[in-house]
């Protein structure tokens, strides 16, 4: 089996307008350096899981993007991050959700899939159980930066004005995923978020919700989502699409671009990436954009921000 990985930055993509040469470049490297993290493990014979688990500590490292450091502020000023994990052999996954702490959260999903008889730790005890588990820990100060700050008080002001939302994805959306097939056949898929940016303390979106977000199993696809995470949820966005290539019989791009379409009517505005047993890709999108970047058969590394 030919190794094959793709990943996301998110759907919170910074519209075509207002995105610079210059940042747009950043952008790009650091979807292929974050990329190339999973496909070194892959091209050194290493598993699914441990390619998109280095792909997601790289992209949670990289202010650039809403997961980890760079993660966006709840209405208190403060980080609630998400993320999980999950392997196609068996389906195990671990997942944590509303936590601050964990340099790297998909980490601390790992652990929760490897370390505990549970699937979902949340809040102070999975804040409890992360540093028990001896991993690297990092003041609240160390994930914000000033473009989050910035964005915080933008959105609040919006708010106090009692101005119409605008829309913007880069506020809304923001997540970080990957997926990968390694040469044993196994799929993987992790996720990590900051969420959206003034959201509610205590919400949880759709990254560590297994199923929705979060979705791998050998027999079919790995998956891993950003956007609006109240719809993806609702929909169980990972598996429908599961259940459309399973029980329908349906090819990746039309079950995956299907389900993706179908939020889309209902306003549902998001992603995925995904890759089936087969070593097909799937980056379907109903947004303005979303940072991406794969590696197929082929061999070849590509990235893209935007519909072309």
């Amino acid at each position: 089996m030919t190794p094959v990985i793709a990943l996301h930055g998110g759907a919170g993509t910074i519209l075509r307008h207002k995105m610079t040469p210059e940042l747009e470049g950043e952008y790009h490297a650091a979807l292929r350096a974050c990329l190339q993290a999973g496909l070194d493990v892959l091209r050194a014979n290493g598993s699914a899981l441990d390619a998109v688990t280095a792909s997601v500590m790289a992209l949670e490292d990289d202010p650039l993007f809403n997961a980890g450091r760079g993660a966006v502020f709840t209405t208190d000023a403060t980080h609630e991050m998400d993320a999980a994990v999950m392997e196609g052999a068996s389906r195990r996954a671990g997942a944590i959700s509303g936590i601050c702490g964990p340099r790297h959260p998909v980490l601390a999903a790992r652990a929760v899939m490897e370390r505990t008889e549970h699937v979902l730790l949340s809040g102070e005890g999975a804040r409890h159980f992360v540093k028990g588990a001896g991993l690297e820990m990092m003041p609240a100060d160390w994930f914000g930066t000033e473009a989050r700050r910035k964005a915080l008080r933008a959105e609040m002001e919006r708010r106090e004005r009692g101005e119409a939302d605008d829309g913007d994805p880069a506020r809304k959306h923001g997540t970080v995923g990957a997926v990968a097939l390694d040469a044993q056949g196994h799929l993987a898929a992790a996720t990590s978020t900051g969420g959206m940016t003034a959201k509610m303390p205590g919400r949880v979106g759709d990254s560590p919700i297994i199923g929705a977000g979060t979705w791998a199993d050998d027999e079919t696809v790995a998956i891993s989502a950003t956007g609006h995470g109240e719809y993806f949820i609702r929909w169980a966005v990972g598996h429908e699409i599961d259940a459309r290539m399973r029980w329908a019989g349906q090819d990746l791009q039309t079950a995956a671009g299907g389900v993706v379409e179908e939020l889309g009517r209902i306003g549902g505005s998001g992603g995925l990436v995904a890759v089936d047993r087969l070593g097909n890709i799937c980056l379907p999108f109903n947004s303005p954009g979303m940072y991406r970047a794969w590696c197929g058969r082929d061999g070849q590394i590509r990235t893209s921000i935007f519909a072309d």
